[in-house]
């Protein structure tokens, strides 16, 4: 059976490429996951300590290790409750025959109050929801230290779980990429929109798809392009069809996403309102933000108070496709530069600064970062605990 090697390891439910491509920048880790997401390249996957296990067997693995640093899925995300309090437990009966105490941390960026979800209306999935809302909070009172990537996901954990019966260590150090090195040079075609993301309702691809006829309507020069893959597909290549002004490329590899991020003016991710989902920040957003675009976005992602703060477009209602057109010609006319935009992120990527203050390598973490990184709201970085 694979062991765990080191003494720093990553307990996930599941994991995409976006995960394994930032693993490679944090702290050397094991990672042990139940699943893979439907973006999951086996390229970049290469090279890292990865073990596909089951809750039992993660479990077992992490007994028989010397891991002192154990990162979990964030206590918010209950489908996940399960099997980080299995492996909990057992690390638990470990410290009894004489382990040292491994401590938990976890990185939190939930935005959805599961308080409001509807109540399921099989009485098996009740079971299941109380189950795990209750494993959830015992999953809470196990965590030694929490990042949190935007302040919204910091009122939730303190609005919805008890408060800490001991000492717990929390920051707010906002989801904010570092800028990419081309962004403030790379030619740019100041009427490209991008959209990039799952082509599903909840991505607001259908509405992204009803504001284009707004736009083309009033900027005949503007050109959409759609980055994604999702049950949607069939839409986006549909209109791309018929549309000369869209350019639909299924599933692109990374570098073509990554030039096309750089090229455009705008990227929108019109997140909508779901019963029991929200947008936690949306990584195309951060992806944009990184290549120095023009934000459009709703009120659903847990950066938009920083967005709006900064010179982002933020939809209110984020249904109304005449209101995203709207937003989306403003965008256009942003006469902000790449260079502009980039100004205002920190140099040092927020989920890597975050790594680095849980796992104990950046002790100076606030005296050392720039005012950039600070969040919009006046609570900015805290200390708790």
């Amino acid at each position: 059976m694979t062991r765990i090697t080191g003494e720093h390891a990553r307990l996930y439910e599941s994991v995409r490429s976006a995960h394994l491509e930032r693993a490679r920048e944090l702290e050397p880790a094991a990672i042990l996951y139940r699943q893979r997401r439907y973006d999951f390249d086996e390229s970049a996957a290469e090279g890292l300590k990865l073990i596909h296990a089951s809750p039992v067997t993660a479990a077992w693995l992490l007994v028989r290790s010397k891991v002192r640093v154990l990162e979990i899925n964030e206590p918010l995300q209950s489908s996940s409750a399960p099997a980080t309090a299995l492996a909990l437990a057992a690390l638990g009966i470990a410290r009894v025959v004489g382990r040292p105490r491994t401590t938990v941390v976890c990185y939190a960026i939930e935005n959805a109050d599961p308080r409001t979800f509807p109540v399921p209306r099989r009485m098996r999935s009740r079971v299941r929801r109380a189950a795990e809302s209750f494993l959830s909070r015992r999953v809470w009172a196990r965590v030694d230290r929490i990042a949190y990537g935007t302040s919204q996901a910091r009122a939730l954990y303190e609005t919805v779980l008890p408060s800490h019966r001991r000492p717990l260590a929390s920051e707010v150090i906002p989801a904010l990429p570092a800028p990419l090195p081309e962004a403030g040079t790379a030619p740019r075609q100041a009427t490209a929109v991008v959209f990039l993301g799952a082509l599903v309702e909840r991505k607001g691809f259908p509405i992204v798809l009803a504001a284009w006829e707004h736009v083309r309507s009033r900027r005949p020069d503007a050109r959409l392009t759609i980055l994604g893959k999702g049950a949607l597909h069939e839409e986006a290549d549909q209109l791309a069809r018929r549309d000369p002004t869209v350019t639909f490329r299924l599933d692109p590899p990374r570098d073509v996403i990554r030039d096309t991020l750089l090229a455009a003016h705008v990227l929108t991710l019109p997140s909508q309102p779901r019963p029991d989902w929200r947008e936690q920040v949306g990584l195309p957003i951060v992806e944009g933000l990184a290549a120095g675009c023009t934000i459009v976005a709703t009120t659903e992602t847990g950066l938009a108070d920083w967005l709006g703060a900064n010179g982002h477009r933020i939809l209110a209602v984020p249904t109304d496709p005449v209101a995203l057109a709207d937003a989306i010609l403003h965008a256009l006319d942003d006469p902000r530069s790449p260079a502009d935009i980039v100004a205002g992120l920190p140099a040092l990527d927020g989920r890597l600064a975050a790594d680095q203050w849980l796992f104990g390598t950046a002790p100076k973490l606030l005296a050392d970062q720039p005012p950039a990184v600070a969040d919009a709201s006046p609570a900015g970085h805290q200390r708790r605990g």
